[in-house]
This record gives structure tokens, sequence and C-alpha cells, in this order.
């Protein structure tokens, strides 16, 4: 490593001595207080400080610039009084892994089902043990990864994890670090690959000390939260290492299996080697290292084929991306909304171009942001994009949090479910869309600040002064109510009604028919037909290589559509109108009568199972 790339934080040594480092060219001294122990550090080159002393794990430190006062380590591992209160040291040597670690791999992505949880909300509890005991149920309905929205220390108590000031340190009401590590390692002993959400495009307003010890912001770029990181400018090699490091962290000390990189396109790079790229073939040598597989899936807005390309290719080598265009084409299908982002959307029509293009927007003028926007996909296949009918974005974004079942009814929302699932790229859940949550997931926040409790509540307010359809200013409930936060805890006896049980029944079904249709499961976007497409009915048809297609069929419409059958045998897998008592059948000769507001999916080929309809 060249010697002005150096890792941040504490390195502990069995020999009960601990080497701090920490990187403060603003300071031109660095004391580090160990308890109540005050030593003066080590000047290094480039900005660093370094001193090797007696001190280990559990042990409280911090630092003081030129004579100030005490500030934790920007590289904390541990914030046990807060993200203002002292550092502790952690061994990541003191986790305990149970035997099976050393041979734990995760699913590809090609073979993904992704569930995305929210700590604070996911229990009643809302805590990292009290998640833990629900992963077998998430395995169980055909879960294969469980991507946890961010742990990151973050002011107060409760909060979505995006303004997160302590990029390695895991949020204390969540329980720490070995809580941490034990959720990993239950996850893994339930068969669940675990994905942390990681935001490296910016920090929270209370508790950023980073510009006291050097410069990692710039105003030489804005971003919708601010200055932008420091990416490349002068002084910018230990900021890059800044975030390199605390996702290596991630990855080898609490063995997570992959990262979701918050917001991409908020981190402005001009570097002949990006910082994602960076951090692509830093993650590939980790895994090199301890013998697994690890992935990251980048959330851009950009439709750029280059974030999922392989940086041999000219790409920035993530594995895969979030991508929004499925999602606002359902939401529109559905909702009818067209505000905002959702101008850009036309239903049902971008729904079936998307499964073929995977980006809608592959170059094409976009109304709402008045410019062209993305490239084509090209031959990537499906498998590089995630997507969904709901996530905590598109959900919590709206004034009142309001979930898709509660906006449009359960008939529609079980037809937006299909057309995620079957999809030939990865489908993700939103916590509690598995039993049809109606309880909202709202905006909260708990800053300890005044004037900044009150800046979050007008902004909120104001957020929504163009945007109708996703509430009314006057509806945003206070995000520092304590009472909002209890809004958004998921209601565990809806999953015991029978309404919950037929919700788990159908995401459970649709799950394993990605495992057992190789056509659901083959992420092949040039092997889909669309049959026949207008605002009220879809029906296309996905075939794999080895002969084997599936039909999927929808209706919007309060109608019955009778549509003509492609060629062959089909069986019936899944029709969501039998939850309603109806169902779509065969009329005639080759043609199909579709329920209203349904959608159904069917394979060629005689099964025993089903009947089989000619």
């Amino acid at each position: 490593m060249p010697s002005n790339r150096r890792s941040h934080g504490p390195l502990v040594a069995a020999d009960g001595t601990t080497t701090f480092r920490v990187w403060a060219p603003h300071a031109g001294g660095v004391e580090l207080v160990v308890s109540d122990r005050r030593q003066p550090m080590d000047p290094q080159p480039h900005g660093w400080f370094q001193l090797r002393t007696e001190a280990g794990h559990g042990d409280d430190y911090g630092f003081r610039l030129d004579g100030g006062e005490v500030r934790p380590d920007p590289a904390s591992r541990w914030q046990p009084g807060g993200v203002h209160g002292r550092s502790r040291v952690v061994d990541a040597a003191s986790f305990g892994w149970s035997p099976g670690e050393r041979t734990w791999r995760a699913a590809p992505l090609g073979a993904a089902a992704i569930y995305e949880l929210h700590v604070g909300t996911f229990t009643r509890e809302g805590t990292l043990a009290a998640a833990a005991e629900r992963l077998p149920a998430l395995v169980e309905l055909g879960i294969t990864h469980v991507e946890v929205m961010p742990v990151n220390a973050f002011n107060g108590t409760a909060g979505w994890g995006y303004d997160g000031v302590a990029w390695y340190a895991v949020h204390e009401p969540y329980g720490g670090p070995t809580a941490f590590a034990a959720f990993v390692d239950a996850a893994h002993r339930a068969g669940l690959a675990v994905v942390l959400d990681g935001v490296y495009n910016h920090l929270g307003p209370s508790g950023n000390y980073l510009p006291e010890f050097g410069p990692y912001l710039t105003d030489r770029y804005r971003t919708p939260w601010g200055e932008g990181l420091n990416l490349d400018g002068p002084d910018s090699d230990p900021v890059r290492d800044f975030i390199v490091g605390s996702a290596l962290a991630w990855l080898g000390d609490y063995h997570v299996d992959g990262l979701r990189l918050d917001a991409v396109h908020g981190l402005i790079d001009t570097s002949a080697v990006h910082v994602l790229a960076e951090l692509a073939d830093a993650v590939d040598a980790l895994s090199t290292r301890v013998g697994r597989p690890l992935q990251l899936v980048a959330e851009s807005d950009r439709c750029d084929p280059l974030t999922v390309t392989p940086r041999a290719a000219g790409g920035t080598g993530m594995d895969a991306q979030w991508a929004d265009d499925l999602h606002h084409a359902i939401h529109t299908t559905v909702t009818g909304e067209r505000d905002g982002y959702y101008l850009d959307y036309a239903g049902l029509p971008d729904v079936a171009a998307v499964y073929r293009s995977g980006f809608l927007y592959d170059g094409h003028y976009s109304v709402h942001r008045r410019r062209s926007v993305g490239a084509p996909l090209g031959d990537r296949p499906g498998w590089r994009l995630v997507t969904c009918a709901q996530n905590h974005d598109q959900i919590g974004n709206r004034a009142r949090g309001d979930r898709l079942v509660t906006l449009v009814g359960p008939q529609l929302a079980r037809v937006a479910a299909v057309l995620a699932c079957a999809a030939p790229s990865v489908p993700l859940l939103f916590m509690g869309e598995e039993h049809g949550e109606t309880r909202p997931f709202q905006y909260f926040t708990s800053h300890p600040e005044p004037e900044l409790a009150e800046a979050v509540r007008t902004g909120r307010r104001e957020e929504f002064a163009s945007f109708a359809s996703f509430g009314r200013a006057e509806d945003v409930p206070d995000p520092q109510d304590p009472a909002t936060v209890e809004r958004s805890r998921l209601d565990r006896a809806r999953a015991d009604t029978p309404e919950g049980k037929a919700w788990r029944e159908l995401y459970r079904d649709l799950l394993e028919l990605r495992r057992t249709e190789p056509a659901l499961g083959n992420g092949r976007r040039d092997l889909v037909d669309v049959l026949t497409v207008d605002d009220e009915v879809l029906a296309l048809v996905r075939r794999d290589d080895g002969g084997s297609a599936v039909l999927l069929v929808a209706n919007l419409s309060a109608d019955r559509r009778v549509l003509a059958l492609p060629d062959g045998t089909w069986r019936r897998l899944l029709d969501t109108a039998r939850l309603d008592g109806d169902e779509t059948a065969p009329q005639g000769e080759r043609e199909l009568a579709v329920a209203p507001r349904s959608a159904s999916l069917w394979a060629t080929g005689v099964d025993d199972r089903a009947v089989t309809y000619r």
C-alpha cells in the first residue's frame, strides 16, 4: 500500500495492546485519551497520527485535537453513549461464531429473493436480538437474503438510519456490535445471507465531527444532502480509504454477505478510477481471502449499465443495482398516480417494456427530469437488477407512509405482487408485505436538538407541496413524535389472520415458482414475448432455453376480459382471483377469460399437480 494509504480505526493485538490510528491533517497535534490516560500521538506522514498502547476490547477512548474537547474516533466501532460520547474498542475476535460459519456461502444473486427490514420497527422490541428470532419464518417464506436498513450509529434513538455519522459503528439502541454479529450468525444458521445498507454518500446533521479532523467533505460538489464527499480533490485518498475501510469492516469483521450502497449517484468522483470501482476491487480481494462470495448492490437513479458492468470491461463492477423503473411502472399501473417522478410512467405498457429492456429510461427523454436519462442495459442479465413493488423509500417517502394495499386494496396489490415477482430481475419484498401489512411506514427521527427537530418538521411539510397524490403537507406526521415510530411497527397479529395467511401463501407460492419454473428464474429479458398490452390488460410469455415457458396474464379492469391463448398446452400455476372466489379460466377454443383485477401464471406442459387446459 502506498505510504499515504492507511486503514482507519484501532487495531487490536493479542498482547493486550491496541494501535490507535487517526487521520487529522487539520490538527497540529492529537492526544489519545484512554480511560483517564492522556498520551500524545506520534505524527505520521500525510496528516496521520498513531500510537500503540495498553488497551483492549471494552476500553473507552477518544481524541483531543489541539487541546480541544474529546471527540469520538471517526472510525469508531462502538459508540455506547451515543454519537457525541467516547468511542469504545471492539475486538472482532471476541465475536462468537457458530461452527457452520466456516463453510457458509450465500446464495447467488441469480437465485435470490430479498427481504428488506428496518431493525427498529420490524419487532415490538426494535432490537437485533428480537429480529433474529423472526428469521426462520423468512426462510420458510422462500427468502434467501435479508437486507437490513442502515445500522450505523446516528444521533437519537429512532430513525431510518440514513442520518448516520459513525460509519463503522452499530447503533447502540439496536444492541451494539456484539448483537449485530449475533444477528448475522443467526441468519447464516437459518440459511439466510445478510445484505447491509451502507450509506457513504452523505452524513447526518448531528454528531458529524469529520470536518474537525480533515477535509472529508468538499464545497466543490453539492448533493441533495449538502456538501459532497471529497473523493477526487486534494487529500482525498484517506477519504476514499475511509469508505472502503468501512465496507470491508462490515464484510470482514461481521461476516456480512453483501452491501446495498445507498444512492451512489451522490458519490461524485472524477478520478480515473471511480471510488465504486476501487471498492469493487477491494471487496473482490477480500472475497478471495475469506473464501466466500461477497456482493455489492448499488442504488442508482442513472440507469447506467456501467454500474453493473465488470471492471475488466470498463464498468464499476457492482454485482447488481436497485432499479426503480419497474416499481414506478407497477405503481402507476395499480394507482393511476402521475405526480412527481411518476409523471414519466404510463402503467402496464411500461411494465411490459421493463420486462424486456431492464431500464425503461435507456436514453429516453424524461419529462420529470427535463433531460434524457440512461443508456441501454445491453446483454446484462436481469438478475443484475433488484426490483420491487414496495420498498422503504417508495412507502416512507409518501406523506403518510401508505402501503400499496392501503392505497389500492388487496386485489390490485396482489396483481402488483405478481408483476414484481414474475419479472426477470431479483425480487425484493419490504417487511410486512408478505402478510398484507396495512400499518404505514412513516418517516421518523429523534433529533435531541430542538432547532434541528423543527427544521426536519418544516422540511418534511415543504417536501410535499408539489406532490398532491403523495399526500398533503398538512397530512405529514410529525417525524419527531414517538407515535410516528409506533405507527410504523409491524402488526404481528395480522400475520395470523385469514387475510394475513392468504397473503403469505401467495408470496410463498410466487417465490417457489421462481425456484421451480426455469422460465421464471433465468433472468432472461431476451426470452420475454409480449403478446398483448394496453392500459388494462397484459399478456406475456417468459421462456427458457430448455423449452419451458410461463404465461403471465394481468387484468386491471373491473370486467372479465377474453384473451387468445398462445399455442401449446397450459396448466395453471397461480391465480390471484381465486382469493376472491373467482378464477381465470379457458373459454372456447384457445381463449382465456381473465377475471377482473387479477393476475395469473400458466406453464407449458402437463403436470399431475394441476388441471391441464388445451
